[in-house]
């Protein structure tokens, strides 16, 4: 099941794509309207909207609806650094001991379709293609060999970067979390749809140029090790998004600099995910709401 955040009709809500369709569940009083609501309701959620997909009814053309981020405000939105053997290799740097996170805040998320703004401090606007899992389960203290259990399902993510911010800082959360530098989409895979998710073709084009071509099995820690160990930490909740961190071809690495420049456009693929495509534009003056001027 793909499942969607979409508009239509100046009306949000959560439908399901089938084929050239969005399937709406707004005539269904047990399908929430809102992802994070649906994503809390598991089982019975998921069942009515296969309800509603099996019944033909209630569809949409799926070019006449807006799809947003299928969850368009996380409540944790959290990525990993260096894990990738090929990106470790890029870098320079040592393998990781363990794994190692960030966080993106959640207004950095925007859908697909949306665009990435080069912001106005910096030109060193740098992509990462990743494979993205949103939890389904509330949960603490998870075994590896269960956390497949409270995965709702997959999407794909562009980690976007501004390289000067993000090396400013141990943490990197500044230069992860600028406005619009969050794009998700186009929906959620269900888990069941996916085979293993650690055997997936994972590409990214800026414009026609091949940047990044890999295999989720060059992971270093994979998504179930990922929620095993930041469970031991916080308790992780439905439509909390984890990035699982991307492979070699970043444009801070090329030689000249691959950073991407307005006009441009980043695409991103993963085998039987999807494919979430965003152009870059220059910061707008009026993005944002109220500016003070110095």
């Amino acid at each position: 099941m793909k499942l969607v955040t979409f508009t239509h009709n100046h009306e949000t809500r959560v439908g399901a794509v089938v084929g050239d369709f969005v399937v709406d569940g707004k005539n269904n009083t047990r399908i929430p309207a809102a992802m994070l609501d649906f994503l809390s309701a598991g089982a019975r959620a998921l069942e009515a909207m296969q309800q509603q997909i099996d019944s033909g009814n209630d569809r949409i053309v799926l070019d006449q609806v807006k799809l947003h981020a299928p969850v368009p405000r996380p409540g944790k939105y959290l990525g990993i650094s260096l894990n990738y053997a090929d990106h470790i290799e890029e870098t320079g740097l040592d393998k990781p001991e363990y794994p190692s996170f960030f966080t993106k805040q959640g207004t950095c998320v925007i859908g697909p379709g949306e665009a990435i703004h080069r912001p106005k401090v910096s030109d060193k606007l740098d992509y990462e293609g990743e494979l993205a899992f949103v939890i389904g389960k509330r949960c603490r203290h998870v075994s590896a060999d269960k956390a497949h259990q409270v995965i709702a399902g997959f999407t794909v993510a562009n980690d976007v970067s501004v390289r000067d911010w993000q090396f400013r800082s141990p943490t990197f959360t500044l230069g992860k979390s600028f406005d619009t530098h969050g794009p998700l989409g186009p929906w959620i895979v269900t888990s069941d749809e996916i085979a293993d998710p650690h055997n997936l073709d994972i590409k990214t084009w800026i414009d026609d140029e091949l940047r990044q071509n890999s295999n989720t099995r060059y992971m270093i820690f994979n998504c179930y090790e990922m929620i095993a160990y930041l469970s031991q930490a916080m308790t992780l909740e439905p439509g909390d998004v984890i990035t699982t961190g991307t492979p070699g071809g970043v444009g801070v690495k090329m030689k000249p600099r691959g950073y991407m420049l307005p006009g441009q456009t980043a695409r991103i693929e993963i085998e039987g995910v999807g494919t979430l495509v965003n152009l870059v534009i220059e910061e707008p003056d009026d993005f944002g709401g109220m500016s003070v001027s110095r």
